[in-house]
């Protein structure tokens, strides 16, 4: 029979790195992003007729300008150069991926899913399975969350997950209470079981000069959802009321939100999935280095920092210039965040997000 005590005593003369791989540790091996180069001010959208001011839309959503796709770009395109920067981050190639999810609710094409035109476009190979999953502003994590648990499997080795979105492409940009909220984009993250590697431009990775130190991994998502059909969606254009000419010119195949009611929610239910996963792990509000919310509205962010007691300086923000990105909100604030050098080797990072659904969720992530 096998000798406990000496597993045991083999057990803790491993290095964190090693400990990890024998658990089948997962982690995020490279991040990237990417937005359309078209540029809308909030003096723009007041230009072109909006009942609105830069004053009016900064002061009550903290938004200075969007990007928004250009007349043939598409979602699919931004995943794609999203997800090649993440590749190279990795220091991966397309290859070396056997799964890919891509979170949106606005794909190129009804069918075939996004996922398959980016495979397509970043060569990935024949017979790697791909789909597209819609948990709208929560999709993110819901695919961080679905790949995580595919590679622990033991089934995959490696997983491509993007948040990719053209959410001006069902906007009504006659109605001022929506269209100056959201923009274009796509991140992106490949996981993968945690290895030795050399360090990246930001020198995050596990390498061996860390060999004493915890190593990069997922530690935990929570995922929710409270079903509500009416406080934010698009009525027509599915199964259920598809569309014809009389709701198009009624202007209902746009996003509709009842702004007031969100609000509220989402600052509960975000600031829950934080406690929530925070004590599942039993770590206090001050081990976390940063949290990474999604980029909605900075009077929720504001309302969620002040809650949980975070300064302004360890949540990340970008909202002022990308508006909310909807699945791309969190990928891109990450890749942002790591690029810029506000996460470091052995931070805690937080993700929180809400979306319609109503669904939201957290994450916790250590470098």
């Amino acid at each position: 029979m096998p000798d406990a005590n000496a597993s045991t005593a083999a057990s803790a003369n491993q290095t964190p790195l090693e400990a990890a791989i024998a658990r089948g540790a997962i982690a995020i091996l490279g991040t990237g992003s990417c937005a359309p180069a078209n540029i809308i001010t909030n003096n723009e959208l007041a230009r072109r007729g909006l009942n609105t001011t830069d004053e009016w839309i900064r002061t009550r959503t903290g938004i200075s300008s969007r990007h928004v796709a250009s007349e043939g770009e598409a979602t699919s395109d931004f995943a794609t150069v999203a997800g090649r920067r993440a590749l190279t981050d990795a220091g991966l190639t397309p290859a070396d991926i056997d799964l890919v999810i891509v979170a949106t609710l606005t794909p190129d094409l009804r069918m075939p899913a996004c996922a398959t035109l980016v495979m397509q476009k970043l060569g990935i190979k024949n017979g790697t399975p791909g789909f597209d999953l819609n948990a709208a502003c929560t999709g993110f994590l819901y695919a961080l969350d679905t790949a995580w648990a595919m590679i622990s499997s033991g089934r995959y080795k490696h997983a491509l997950i993007i948040g990719a979105e053209t959410i001006s492409s069902i906007l009504d940009w006659k109605d001022r209470n929506t269209c100056v909220l959201f923009g274009d984009g796509a991140g992106a993250a490949v996981l993968g079981k945690t290895r030795a590697r050399r360090a990246t431009f930001a020198g995050l990775h596990f390498s061996p000069k860390r060999a004493h130190t915890l190593p990069p991994e997922i530690l935990g998502v929570r995922l929710y959802c409270t079903p509500d059909t009416e406080l934010l969606r698009i009525p027509v254009g599915g199964s259920l009321r598809p569309l014809t000419p009389e709701n198009h010119a009624e202007r209902q195949h746009y996003i509709q939100m009842h702004g007031k009611e969100v609000f509220k929610i989402a600052v509960r239910e975000m600031e829950r999935a934080a406690r929530e996963i925070l004590e599942q792990h039993n770590l206090g509000t001050d081990q976390i280095s940063l949290v990474i919310p999604h980029q909605a509205n900075h009077r929720i962010i504001d309302a969620i920092a002040r809650n949980l007691n975070y300064t302004r300086d360890r949540v990340y923000v970008n909202l002022d210039r990308y508006g909310n990105t909807s699945a791309a909100s969190i990928p891109i604030a990450l890749d942002e965040a790591r690029r810029s050098g506000r996460i470091h080797p052995g931070d805690l990072t937080l993700f929180l997000a809400f979306g319609a659904g109503l669904t939201y969720g957290s994450a916790l992530v250590r470098w």
